[in-house]
């Protein structure tokens, strides 16, 4: 990815949202020629110099301080995963080392720690699983493998539900909200993309997911990130029918850039039912059938 041109887009995509009324700025009479603020108007609210923002837009954010990127991210008013966003592609940007806020991630011994498929696999009323920033599944419990049977009927390891979003038509009728499916999972990516720039699988997947599926390029463009910690899903599974569901998405300290993910009903709700049938359901396969179906998996995260 060219990194000088992920600064850019987004920089200027952020410029785009915002409207001289939305920064308190007066509106000024005349046609204007671009969406949202100009490049004048940021360096004004930041506090620069016009000539000084246009060259951190166009890339050069090596030389930008702390307080310059505070000072940007109030202007262009970005949430808490865009200022982590914007910070991270200027970590990436410096061409020498120098302390930046933020912990930069340690590379991770593959493989995946069998304490951590014994928690999952003593979670047994909740589907679980571990996945990486890729939103590879790197290992699960026998009912989140259950919940999530269509992702796993695939030859590939392991397998990507980013993949399974845009690639297999049956992720429109699982994800009964496919379009906020398909924006969430493209906002992580691009954030990840921030997070870990040289990470050639992460390139290679967003490589092959733009070449293969134009929404997804469409909304890679957007530039639109934010943090996947917790929300509501609502599916459709081939087994139970309508689930919904909440999820929790905690980051695991020991284990840098893997995040264990847990599924919960209501109680006493229709959902709750239907998880509780698909726990039966996943009980009572045979060990011939849980091979072939839906049997608790684990891989190497760097796969």
């Amino acid at each position: 990815m060219d990194h000088r041109r992920e600064i850019r887009e987004f920089l200027s995509s952020r410029r785009a949202k915002i409207t001289p009324q939305q920064a308190g700025l007066p509106a000024w009479g005349g046609t204007r020629r671009v969406a949202g603020l100009r490049r004048e108007e940021v360096a004004l609210l930041a506090g620069v110099s016009i000539d000084y923002y246009t060259r951190l837009e166009r890339g050069s954010l090596d030389s930008a301080s702390d307080s310059v990127l505070d000072a940007i991210a109030n202007a262009l008013q970005l949430d808490e995963a865009e200022r982590a966003h914007l910070d991270n592609l200027a970590r990436a940007a410096q061409t020498s080392p120098r302390r930046r806020r933020g912990p930069v991630r340690p590379v991770r011994p593959a493989g995946i720690r069998p304490e951590l498929q014994r928690i999952l696999d003593a979670m047994t009323e909740a589907p679980a699983y571990l996945r990486n920033g890729r939103r590879d599944l790197l290992a699960t419990n026998r009912l989140g493998r259950a919940l999530y049977r269509d992702i796993y009927d695939t030859s590939d390891r392991p397998v990507n539900v980013a993949r399974f979003v845009f690639l297999d038509p049956r992720a429109r009728t699982f994800f009964l909200d496919w379009s906020t499916a398909a924006g969430d999972m493209v906002a992580a990516l691009r954030i990840e993309a921030g997070r870990n720039p040289h990470d050639r699988g992460l390139s290679n997947l967003v490589g092959e997911l733009s070449t293969r599926s134009e929404e997804f390029a469409t909304v890679w463009a957007s530039q639109n990130v934010h943090f996947h910690r917790s929300g509501l899903k609502s599916i459709h599974h081939p087994i139970v029918g309508e689930l919904e569901l909440s999820f929790e998405a905690m980051d695991l300290p020991a284990d840098p850039g893997l995040s264990l993910v847990v599924y919960s009903a209501a109680p006493g709700s229709s959902s709750d039912d239907g998880l509780r049938f698909l726990a039966s359901w996943a009980a009572t396969l045979t060990e011939g059938t849980a091979a072939a179906t839906g049997a608790a998996h684990t891989v190497a995260p760097d796969q």
